[in-house]
Order: C-alpha cells, then structure tokens, then sequence
C-alpha cells in the first residue's frame, strides 16, 4: 500500500481508482412482502363484499341448505396439515436434507391437491343442483372468495411443483433456500386466509 504525494489517497494493487465490489442482496424478501400486503387488501375487499352480500339469498338456498360441516372440516383439515407438514421440510431443509425435503414437499402437495380436489367438487355440486354464482348475491360474493383463494392454492401448487425440481436439479443451494423460504410464507398466508374463510363463511353461518 502507498501513499501518493500529491492526492494522499492510498493505493492498492489495482491502482488509486480501485473500489471493491459490493454484493447488494437479493431484492425478492421485500418485493414479496409487499405482494402479501397487495393479497391482504384484495382479500380484505373480498370479505367486505361478503359481509354485505351475505345474508341476499333472493329467495334461494342459504348456508344451512347447502354447506355441509363434515365435508368443510375435512376440507379445512387438509390445508391445516399441509401448513405442517411444509414446516417440517423447512425444518429438513435447513439440515440440508435434501431427500427429506423433497419427500415432505410432496406430501405437502398431495394435502393441498386434496384440497383443492374437494372444492372443486363442492362447486360443480353447488353449480349442479342449481345454486351457482348468479343465483344470489349470497353465491356470488361467497365463490368470488373462496375461488380467489383456490386460485391461489393452486398457484402455490404449481410453484411447489417447480420448486421441487429446482431442489433436485441443483440441491441445496443459498438460491433454492430463499425460494423454499419465500413460498413457506406464502403457503402459510394461504392457511390464515383459509382460517378466516372458514370462521366467517362456514362456521358462523353454520351456527
């Protein structure tokens, strides 16, 4: 290192004009937390649409005529099991068990398939015996919120999918942890939205 008499600057190898570089991180934590909130809003403007149009039956069927608890607690249970079972590949991600994780990503995907499998059926079912979504303001505003969410499970799916075959084509890698971590929120968002779905939709219409 010299000292240059006339600038004072100090000199490394590379000359006066070297700077180091400087590796800023990835921008994607913050961009995803802000896409949450854009979810919260959509869906908190969703739920507002409920909570007017939820008691305009127009003179058709309402939630005890056409919700089943049994049917809406399994259905409930699937997603709940997935938040878990998505938590313990975390857990095996973070040892940097890459069969394990995968293993249990698959069966967090077979739980939200279940899913989705159910509510789909619980729509043709509906659409079938003649309570579809514009037979009521009721049935509008309640499968514009619960298929905005399905939508979103589904999403989750298909980014699950890839996210598995990113695991296993390049491993365990700083890249595919901050992935695994980013859809891990966004998974879990889905199951409080679902919480709030089945509270204000099924269970206090049910009581």
């Amino acid at each position: 290192m010299l000292d240059t008499p006339l600038t004072g600057r100090v000199e490394g190898p590379k000359g006066p004009d070297h700077h180091p570089e400087h590796h800023h991180a990835s921008p994607t934590p913050i961009g995803f937390w802000i896409y949450l909130m854009s979810d919260c809003v959509i869906f908190a403007s969703l739920f507002a649409a409920y909570a007017v149009l939820g008691n305009n039956f127009a003179g058709g069927p309402g939630p005890k005529d056409l919700f089943e608890p049994g049917f809406v607690l399994i259905e409930t249970a699937l997603l709940l099991i997935s938040s878990v079972t998505f938590g313990v590949a975390m857990l095996k991600a973070e040892n940097h068990d890459m069969d394990a994780t995968t293993l249990w990503l698959v069966v967090t995907g077979l739980f939200g398939a279940g899913f989705i499998g159910m509510e789909l059926y619980e729509f043709n079912h509906l659409i079938h015996i003649g309570a579809g979504p514009d037979r009521s303001g009721f049935l509008s505003a309640f499968f514009l919120l619960v298929g905005t969410h399905g939508l979103h499970v589904t999403a989750g799916l298909i980014w699950l999918c890839v996210m598995i075959a990113q695991i296993r084509m390049k491993g365990m890698i700083p890249a595919n942890m901050q992935r695994l971590s980013t859809l891990s929120m966004f998974w879990h968002f889905l199951d409080l939205v679902w919480i709030g779905v089945f509270s204000f939709v099924y269970l206090v219409r049910l009581i």
